[in-house]
């Protein structure tokens, strides 16, 4: 099996059967909705930050496959993280989407499924989506606690 090969059934695997999918009705969680105009991609995220950590990601949205799986994965790989590794997960995500060098010692496992999207421009913004929404959630939650 091919790394491509590989690479499409993860993508695959968290759009058929996304994680952490669906909102909660808590006033804790920090909403964060975006919508990619140029396709039609739109992406709730939620988080639950304590204490300078992330204890919960939760996502919904519709969109391409590869907007709904991106999601997934990062839901997963944000969790239960300190809000500034995340944040540093995050860049990473993206300088690997545009096919720029990123630290590998953070940014590891399923988001690296997304490495072909650099040779798809137009496809950037989808796998980015969910990100940029959980990037401006914590940096929100830490101009309200540490400024």
């Amino acid at each position: 099996m091919s790394i491509d090969s590989l690479y499409r059934q993860i993508i695959m695997d968290h759009y058929k059967d996304p994680r952490n999918k669906g909102l909660k009705n808590d006033e804790n969680y920090r909403t964060i909705n975006l919508v990619n105009p140029s396709c039609g991609d739109d992406v709730t995220v939620q988080l639950l930050i304590e204490n300078g950590m992330i204890k919960d990601v939760r996502h919904t949205g519709t969109g391409c496959s590869i907007c709904c799986s991106s999601a997934s994965v990062m839901s997963e790989e944000l969790k239960g993280e300190n809000v500034d590794v995340a944040l540093e997960k995050i860049d990473a995500f993206n300088l690997l989407l545009t096919g720029k060098d990123f630290n590998d010692e953070i940014l590891k496992g399923e988001a690296l499924a997304y490495m072909g999207v650099s040779k798809f421009p137009a496809r950037i913004r989808c796998a980015n989506l969910a990100w940029h929404a959980a990037k401006e959630g914590v940096l929100k939650e830490k101009e309200e606690n540490n400024g």
